[in-house]
Parts: structure tokens; C-alpha cells; sequence
């Protein structure tokens, strides 16, 4: 296979390349390096089979350029973290839905199959233990900047799945929960690597708002070969599918575990939303997914835990990256 990975050089998006690269398959990765890092493809360079091009999803050109040839893209590039939407809202709706439509007519354009990442923050503040792919949206007002994520990507959806209904593009939409795992970072308001460098510096570790919000965290690694997986699913195809895992955690509790597994001499402590985000911030109380469509579609059992999520981001922050699986 030759498969095009945008987004190339963000966290998912490196193990993402280099997951295809030792399975034998030609990569070429496009990324701006707006968030991603060349860091993060260190690994890869020099081998065989490996192409970077720098660029962005905006730029049709480009896009079609390093989409000829391929026989598979996967769609990784956004605009992610909460302080990436606070800060830089419009062009966050930007990228996340005119770089979407930009390669997704690039792969109908070359027919190519398409990996389309979507979001757990689709289903908005829906609180249901155990959401499913057909679960109703609950979201805020589009006039706050906090759901602005959310409604991008949901249109990214909609245009995927018109474009399936109208072209027979063999596109599939990957629905991620809480990945996490080395090379992310803590900068744009990823929580776990923000609490772990917290934790390791022996600073204090911040939750924002009560520190109730329950979330479900899965590593990287068993959400990597998912996405491949379900490329390459026929029956996948024109679908919204969602990836992570049922393990709940309040953002408290996950304070102190981190604390407890690094032997840190940390403390907790609480910052308001207002304080962090401004004023009119809204949260959603919890986020729990049901899997059963993926492993009904490609077999999907997360095999790794959250010790191992803390584990490798505190290796990988102290500058012991772990090999890829």
C-alpha cells in the first residue's frame, strides 16, 4: 500500500507512519508543523519507503499533489485541545472543515480509500454511559467558542458521509476517545501529559472545574492499528465508528493516580473554568463510549491500561521513548 498520512507529525499521527512503515507499506506525511513537530518523526527519517512534505490541508494543490499515487489516506490534521479552540477559534473551524472537504475531494479525485478522524466531542454533552455511533448530539450554543470543535467536526462527518451517498467514496470515519500516549504534549490543553509533566517536576497538579468530569482514556498504540483496520474494512465503509475504551476515571481521581504511580511529591489543586478558559466556559460532566461496532468491524480489544498510558508519557517526557509496537 501507498497510504498518505496528514497530520504526519502530530502524536497520533507519527505513530500512525510509523506503524505503516514497519508493516512494509510507502508513506508519504503531510503536516504545516503548526502543532506537529519534526521531533516526532525522528524515528523515521532516512527510511526506506518515507516521503515528509510540508504543507497544509488548505492548500488544494498540495493536497492533490501528495494525494496522486495513493491507494489509501488517512486524514489526521486539525486543530485539537481545548486551548487551541479558545485561542485560535476561527482558524481552528477553518482547518477542521475546509482541510476535511479539501481531502476528502482529493481522494475522490484518485479514488482512494479515505480514514477520516473524527471526535469523541461530537456527542457534545450526551452523558450516557456507554455512547453509541447513532446517539444524539447535546450541544451548547454555536456562539460559544467551546463547542466550535465539536460543530466542525460534525460537519466533517456530514460531508464525508454525503460524499460516500453520492460518490461511493470508500471513506470511513474513526470516532477517537481520549487517545493518549507518547509525544503528546500538555501545551494545548491535553490533560494527562499536563499532569504528568506537573507530576515529575514535583509541581502542583491542576484540575479545572470540580475535578468530577469522568472521561475514558485509551493509549495510542491500540488505536493505531484500529484506524488501520477499518481503512481497509469494506463494511466499514460510509460510517462513524468509536474507538477508545469503557474505563472511567474522574479528572480527580486521574490527579491522584498519576501522582500515586510516579511517586511524586505533588500536590492537587483546583482551578475554576472561568479562571482557565473565561468567561462562559461550559464542560461536559462525562464521556463514555460503547465499542461493540468496532469489534464487530475489525476485532478491537484495547489491550494497554491507563498505569501503561502514565508509564509511557512519563518515559517519553523524561526523554525515554518507548519503541513502537
Amino acid at each position: 500500500m501507498r497510504a498518505l498520512v496528514t497530520g504526519a507529525a502530530g502524536f497520533i499521527g507519527s505513530h500512525l507512519v510509523e506503524h505503516l512503515l514497519d508493516a512494509g507499506h510507502e508513506v508519504v506525511g503531510l503536516d504545516d508543523l503548526s502543532t506537529g513537530t519534526a521531533a516526532n518523526l525522528a524515528a523515521v527519517d532516512g527510511r526506506a519507503g518515507w516521503e515528509f512534505v510540508r504543507g497544509s490541508v488548505l492548500d488544494e494543490a498540495r493536497v492533490d499533489e501528495v494525494t496522486a499515487g495513493a491507494d489509501t489516506v488517512f486524514h489526521l490534521a486539525a486543530a485539537v485541545g481545548a486551548f487551541v479552540v479558545r485561542d485560535r477559534t476561527i482558524e481552528g473551524i477553518r482547518i477542521n472543515v475546509h482541510g476535511t472537504d479539501t481531502v476528502l475531494e482529493a481522494a475522490r479525485r484518485h479514488s482512494a480509500r479515505l480514514l477520516v478522524a473524527s471526535s469523541s466531542e461530537i456527542y457534545g454533552k450526551n452523558t450516557k454511559i456507554g455512547l453509541r455511533e447513532d446517539d444524539d448530539r447535546i450541544v451548547g450554543s454555536p456562539l460559544m467558542h467551546r463547542w466550535s470543535y465539536s460543530e466542525a467536526k460534525a460537519l466533517d462527518e456530514s460531508l464525508v458521509s454525503a460524499t460516500v451517498e453520492a460518490h461511493g467514496v470508500p471513506a470511513v470515519i474513526a470516532r477517537l476517545f481520549n487517545t493518549v500516549g507518547p509525544r503528546q504534549t500538555g501545551l494545548y490543553g491535553m490533560v494527562v501529559p499536563r499532569f504528568v509533566g506537573q507530576a515529575l517536576a514535583g509541581d502542583p497538579l491542576t484540575v479545572f472545574g470540580t475535578g468530577e468530569q469522568i472521561r475514558c482514556f485509551c493509549h495510542v498504540l491500540d488505536i493505531v492499528p484500529a484506524l488501520v483496520a477499518l481503512a481497509g474494512c469494506d463494511e466499514a465503509r460510509g460510517r462513524a465508528v468509536n474507538l477508545g475504551t469503557a474505563d472511567q476515571i474522574s479528572i480527580g481521581s486521574l490527579a491522584d493516580r498519576v501522582i500515586a504511580r510516579l511517586g511524586s511529591s505533588s500536590t492537587v489543586v483546583r482551578r475554576s473554568y472561568e479562571e482557565v478558559y473565561g468567561r462562559g466556559y461550559e464542560d461536559l460532566q462525562r464521556r463514555v463510549p460503547d465499542c461493540s461496532l468496532a469489534r464487530e468491524l475489525i476485532g478491537f480489544r484495547p489491550a494497554r491500561d491507563l498505569d501503561d498510558v502514565i508509564d509511557a508519557v512519563a518515559a517519553d517526557q523524561l526523554g525515554h521513548r518507548p519503541a513502537v509496537a
